[in-house]
Order: structure tokens, then C-alpha cells, then sequence
């Protein structure tokens, strides 16, 4: 394990240090959606700070050639969410054999995974980054009353198309906020199919809900490398960071940011 980590000055033995970060793991794994749908590329390691982000210039019908227009470079934003076990449980664990608590760590491993989401979603704000949401260049499509039997439907048919239309194939994948996501659990009318089913027959990536997403939010994308991927330097992992007043304190961490090199390839649901 790397240095940087500090995991061997912790108090800690190796099989311990396994369940931490099995549990670490296993609570992000069940709350993360970006990465449901997005590519990985990585991890790089924690080392690497910057990563080029290829743009296409000359689409077809444009030029007589296609090529990389540009790069730009993203550094990959850290991450992290620190927290304490108290000295007196761990004795307490070793003592009378009493599993140790670890309900802190699983805790700021959600946290960092909901920061996770906030990024590919949203962006970065400190840094000036784009998420899916709100990248510019992206298509839109108008939310329609999805109170209405079918309109969820028809509102993510008209999605693809527009992807489609605009170069971008299957297989799609579909977020919706959990407000619009409970919309879709309902039998369409003279089909008798939930709405949902028939919305993961044009999906073949999938139908996602996640919280970060506002009430009357959602999107479609064209997945694929070419159009977006999320680069991980470190991923999600716990480091010790010390004893203070007795007790000790860690870190869940990550670095990774979102790369958006086709926005068309992305079409946001909107009001």
C-alpha cells in the first residue's frame, strides 16, 4: 500500500483493514450512478494531477477532414471526507471481540460518493467545470406532463431521435430524477407495459434515478468513450490520517474527474 496512505502507523491489523474498505466499497458502489453508464479510464494514480480533454473539429459534412481540433486540460479534483473512530471502541473491539464500528467510515463513504455525482452531474463550480447537465453545446428536449399516461415515453423517444439526428447511435442510457422516475412506474395506457419498460427498450443502457438531480430533471445520452468517459486518478480508497486527543481519524478519498469531448451526445430534459 502506498506511503502516502499512512495505513501501517494506524492501529489497525490487515484483516481489519479489509473490512474497512470492503465496507468503504460496497456503500459507493450502491449509491453511485455516473459510473453505471459512464466509461472508466483509469485509475491513473493519485499522482496524476492533469489529463488532456481531445476535441473533435471538422464534423461530417462540415470539412474534407476530421480531425483533433484541440486539447484542453482538466485537473482532477480531490475528493475526501475525513473521519473519527473513537480510541476507547477500538479497545473495546479488541478487548471483548466485539466487531468495531464503523459506521463513520460508511458514512463519508457516501459523502463521497454523492460529491462524486454532484461533479459528473453538475460540474465543478471551484474549478469551472461543465457536467452533464448544464455542458454547453448539449441538446435539450421540453418536459412534458409526465402526469399524463405515455408523456414519459414520448419524451424520451423524442430524445434519442434528436440524438439520432444529430449523429449520436445507441446504446442510450436514461437518468431521471426520482420525482420523474416514480412517473415512469405506472401501466401505459391500451399498452400494459409500466412506462418504464417501454422506456428500457430504447435504452439499452439503462434507466437510472439519482438525487441529485432536481424535481423535473433528466437526461439521455449516447454513451461511449468518444463522447464522454470520467478518468480516475485515485480511486475511492481510506487513509490514515493520525491520532488526536486519543482517538483516530481517517480519510475516504478520490480524485477523478468528467470528460466531456462530444456535448451533442448528451440531451438534457427540461422545463
Amino acid at each position: 500500500m502506498s506511503d502516502y496512505l499512512l495505513r501501517d502507523d494506524a492501529p489497525f491489523s490487515a484483516e481489519e483493514w479489509a473490512k474497512l474498505d470492503e465496507l468503504v466499497v460496497d456503500v459507493a458502489r450502491k449509491l453511485l450512478v455516473g459510473r453505471r453508464f459512464i466509461h472508466l479510464t483509469g485509475p491513473l494514480g493519485v499522482g496524476v494531477e492533469t489529463v488532456p480533454v481531445p476535441t473533435v473539429g471538422g464534423e461530417a459534412g462540415e470539412s474534407d477532414v476530421i480531425q483533433m481540433a484541440e486539447h484542453r486540460f482538466l485537473s482532477l479534483p480531490l475528493i475526501y471526507q475525513n473521519f473519527r473512530l473513537p480510541w476507547r471502541d477500538i479497545e473495546a473491539s479488541r478487548r471483548m471481540g466485539w466487531p468495531l464500528e464503523l459506521g463513520p467510515a460508511a458514512t463519508a463513504s457516501a459523502t463521497c460518493a454523492r460529491t462524486e455525482d454532484e461533479l459528473i452531474f453538475h460540474g465543478h463550480p471551484e474549478h469551472g467545470y461543465e457536467g452533464l447537465l448544464n455542458a454547453d453545446g448539449r441538446q435539450t428536449v421540453t418536459l412534458d406532463d409526465w402526469d399524463e399516461p405515455g408523456q414519459a415515453f414520448a419524451n424520451i423517444v423524442a430524445a434519442t431521435e434528436a440524438l439520432v439526428a444529430d449523429g449520436f447511435y445507441e446504446p442510450f442510457a436514461v437518468v431521471l430524477s426520482p420525482a420523474l422516475y416514480a412517473k415512469t412506474q405506472r401501466v401505459a395506457k391500451g399498452i400494459g407495459r409500466l412506462e418504464s419498460k417501454l422506456i428500457k427498450d430504447v435504452a439499452e443502457g439503462g434507466l437510472f434515478r439519482s438525487p441529485v438531480l432536481a424535481e423535473n430533471q433528466g437526461l439521455v445520452v449516447a454513451q461511449g468513450a468518444r463522447n464522454f468517459d470520467l478518468v480516475v486518478g485515485q480511486d475511492l480508497i481510506t487513509a490514515y490520517l493520525g491520532p488526536e486527543d486519543m482517538d483516530h481519524h481517517f480519510r475516504v478519498l478520490e480524485s477523478l474527474v468528467l470528460r466531456i469531448k462530444r456535448p451533442g451526445a448528451i440531451c438534457t430534459l427540461e422545463k
